[in-house]
């Protein structure tokens, strides 16, 4: 009888194991699968906010959006004086047809941010560009950002090369944390030299790579991440 007993006992401590190890199991699957659907929340917050009274790109101008399902009137550009109060929207570039550079030469712009947007974003101008409207479009780009901070990549088709990481960059001022405007200006230059491409922000060098195979012929704009409020002049070139 006490044998019995013992064996009892044992079998309705392992029914509880087993039942508490499953129960265990099925709350840690729970929180596991809840991780993609606060992640897909996290992502969707993140969208892109479609500009109210959209215009799409000026007149004359061509852009691109970063991925074919955005739409380009989505983001408006209204003249203010010699250039554009802009705001995105998908992030896109724009460019002018007739724009192209070759050889050794300089473009600049200058881009105010105008407000603080809800994360950093970045803005600035990309040079090299070729098949721009086609599945090859190419082009090496230059950005800044409210935080101080700059970066180079290239884009070949669907292939991103980063070239300078987000890195603080000499002369680049911070828009002012305590602002909440959250203003900031921005006179950026991308220079071609024969054997250089030296990356400049309000008169300060901040960057250089070798020219090598970086794409620097062909046509040259402005590009401008979604969501955001800034003030563009037009990309000028300047020969060397």
């Amino acid at each position: 009888m006490r044998l019995r007993l013992v064996q009892l006992s044992a079998f309705l401590l392992g029914v509880v194991l087993v039942v508490g190890t499953a129960d265990a199991q099925s709350k840690s699957k729970k929180k596991k699968a809840s991780k993609p659907a606060a992640a897909m929340v996290h992502k969707n917050m993140d969208a892109d906010v479609p500009a109210i009274g959209g215009t799409g790109v000026p007149v004359g101008y061509q852009g691109r959006t970063d991925r074919p399902t955005q739409m380009l009137n989505t983001a408006k550009y209204a003249t203010v004086g010699t250039g554009w109060d802009i705001t995105t929207g998908p992030g896109h570039i724009l460019w002018n047809p007739k724009d192209t550079a070759s050889g050794n030469y300089t473009v600049s712009t200058t881009i105010d941010q105008l407000a603080s947007p809800a994360h950093p974003e970045s803005y600035g101008l990309f040079i090299g560009g070729s098949d721009l409207a086609g599945p090859n479009q190419t082009y090496l780009y230059f950005l800044v950002r409210g935080t101080g901070e700059i970066f180079a990549q290239t884009r070949e088709g669907d292939k991103l090369t980063g070239r300078v990481a987000w890195q603080k960059g000499y002369g680049v001022p911070v828009a002012p944390v305590a602002d909440i405007a959250g203003k900031a200006s921005y006179k950026l230059a991308l220079q071609v030299t024969a054997d250089s491409v030296r990356f400049f922000v309000n008169g300060h060098q901040t960057a250089a790579l070798p020219r090598g195979d970086l794409p620097v012929r062909g046509h040259y704009g402005l590009r401008i991440n979604h969501n955001l409020r800034v003030h563009a002049t037009p990309v000028t070139l300047t020969r060397r």
